[in-house]
């Protein structure tokens, strides 16, 4: 996962420092932070990251075992689910911090990892949340993370705001794409204050939870696993 994370970076950094003279422009890196890890890395490590949350324990047949200590069934996907949030996060303020070194404005690297994590903690808890309650959750998933979102461009305000990218591209302070004249159906792009980013994907993560610990408490889970369900 720290690989998957820190390869894109990695690679445009060495490229900039030894194929020009000058990093990358301001404009090239912004495009890059939104792509590659707004539109790209995020969702990935979020589908990777949430099945091993709670669905791994399931299948595998080892929660059972980690429920023998006296503990409520909620617990466990906060419990899980904060260790990969914490996990990856940690790379991800890792690459933020080596972007100005590709020509990223070093003042703006606060709100650039703000605008990360708590993405990534709202998108993980989503996932998990699918994957718990649609039976299909993982493909769901992926067509809200790579078919809704990207549409971002041509929603009107009120959809934009039923997406993560809106609310990445607010706490980030920039936009990943500005619309041109030929995009005929393009929407102007709303912007969100970040106080209310903040808030809405924080809880919004912890509703997710919430909501995967009580369907956890609802799932009837037997020494056999999955298969005892029937």
């Amino acid at each position: 996962m720290a690989a998957l994370i820190m390869a894109p970076i990695v690679v445009l950094t060495f490229g900039a420092q030894i194929f020009s003279k000058n990093p990358a422009p301001w404009r090239s890196i912004l495009e890059f932070y939104h792509s590659a890890y707004g539109r790209v890395v995020l969702p990935i490590i979020a589908l990777l990251a949430a099945p091993a949350c709670i669905n791994e324990d399931l299948e595998q047949r080892t929660l059972p075992l980690m429920l023998v200590r006296p503990a409520p069934i909620w617990a466990l996907p906060i419990g899980k689910g904060l260790l990969w949030f914490s996990w990856c996060s940690v790379w991800l303020i890792i690459v933020v911090a080596l972007m100005p070194m590709a020509g990223l404005d070093l003042l703006t690297v606060p709100r650039k990892i703000l605008a990360l994590i708590l993405t990534f903690w709202a998108q993980l808890g989503f996932v998990s949340l699918l994957l718990l309650l649609l039976k299909r959750g993982t493909l769901w998933a992926a067509l809200f993370l790579f078919v809704w979102e990207p549409l971002i461009k041509v929603f009107p305000p009120a959809l934009q705001r039923i997406t993560f990218t809106h609310y990445l591209e607010s706490l980030a302070s920039s936009r990943y794409s500005s619309n041109n004249t030929i995009d005929l159906l393009a929407q102007v792009q709303i912007s969100t204050p970040l106080w209310l980013c903040v808030i809405i994907l924080t809880a919004f993560g912890i509703l997710t939870w919430g909501i995967c610990g009580f369907r956890l408490m609802c799932t009837p889970i037997g020494l056999a696993g999955r298969e005892s369900e029937g």
